[in-house]
């Protein structure tokens, strides 16, 4: 292979910089002339290509984003979106592409791989909802912001003696609004994957006051049936009854925003170097991962059709540790 790309897609994660200054030193040392495609499948499609050499990626490695830009492209989703991207890179006798993203990235490069594109995959999003990994890049940086949020939040909860609800992303994953409230020390949790009631919720409220405690941290998942809002409503509806004051923090895109831990940073400089020797040994259509501490490879097949649940453990380990 003489010429390879590199592009990000979905939403963006800390540590995405990282896995392409490590894909971008790790081709050039290789002497294959490596690109960066911009805003993901969307420059894919308009043929919005960079060639990148090793200073081209210095300075980037502490950065959160993505110096590539990424995007949303549901003109891709399209068998003409995606005949006009393998168009693009057979035009520039590009041999292969590392795609570092999440779900949806992947699935792309699942479909680029069926249309006879060498691909790898590198799995990056702070929700951790990746098969293929068991943690993906910039879930743990996004962890750490939300456990710091949680932590400061505490603070003003203890002195007022409130109820803070504090709601995190992940879409319909709970993986990071379960793992904040359990490093937290939250009263209760709410995630999609263990459906509770408000009632339930304020009955778990009531519980802590009831054993001594002066204020509460409810963490709360933005794809859970009961978020934030809903859970604030009932609350208002109930004031009278439930007798306790109660406020709401969403932490939104801020915990997409923070420079990568050093895991992050090195768990992408191994993914992103090791892509690209993949892509050099012939090693096509898989997914890079971290997995039992070590780096694995899933075939994308298995990751466009697969989902990961959350470990029931950490479940069963934040309900006891909640009392």
């Amino acid at each position: 292979m003489s010429r390879l790309a590199v592009l990000t897609s979905g939403g963006d994660a800390p540590g995405m910089n990282a896995a392409i200054r490590a894909a971008v030193r790790s081709g050039v040392s290789l002497g294959i002339e490596m690109f960066g495609i911009r805003h993901g499948y969307s420059g894919l499609i308009a043929g919005d290509f960079l060639p990148l050499g090793p200073r081209d990626v210095g300075g980037i490695i502490e950065l959160g984003g993505t110096m590539l830009g990424t995007s949303r492209c549901p003109e891709f989703l399209t068998a003409a979106g995606q005949e006009t991207a393998v168009r693009q890179l057979v035009q520039r006798d590009i041999s292969g592409v590392v795609v570092i993203g999440g779900n949806g990235s992947q699935a792309g490069a699942y479909a680029l791989s069926q249309r006879g594109i060498a691909v790898v995959g590198v799995a990056s999003t702070i929700d951790n909802d990746l098969a293929g990994s068991d943690v993906t890049l910039g879930a743990t940086t996004a962890l750490g912001i939300a456990l710091e949020s949680i932590d400061r939040l505490r603070v003003t909860a203890s002195a007022h003696g409130r109820v803070f609800l504090v709601e995190v992303m992940g879409r319909t994953c709970g993986y990071l609004a379960l793992m904040a409230g359990i490093a937290g020390g939250a009263e209760a949790i709410v995630i999609p994957e263990d459906d509770q009631s408000p009632e339930h919720i304020a009955a778990a409220i009531q519980d802590a006051y009831q054993r001594g405690k002066s204020h509460a941290i409810v963490v709360v998942a933005e794809g859970a049936r009961h978020d934030a809002d809903a859970l604030a409503r009932h609350f208002t509806e109930h004031a009278e009854r439930l007798r306790f004051e109660l406020r709401v923090t969403k932490l939104g895109h801020v915990q997409r925003g923070g420079a990568p831990c050093p895991f992050d940073r090195l768990s992408a400089s191994l993914l992103g170097a090791a892509a690209v020797e993949r892509l050099v040994a012939g090693q096509y259509a898989i997914l890079l991962g971290i997995t039992g501490g070590e780096l694995s490879a899933t075939a994308l097949a298995e990751v466009a059709r697969s989902g990961k649940a959350l470990d029931p453990k950490w479940l069963k380990l934040a309900r006891t540790l909640a009392r």
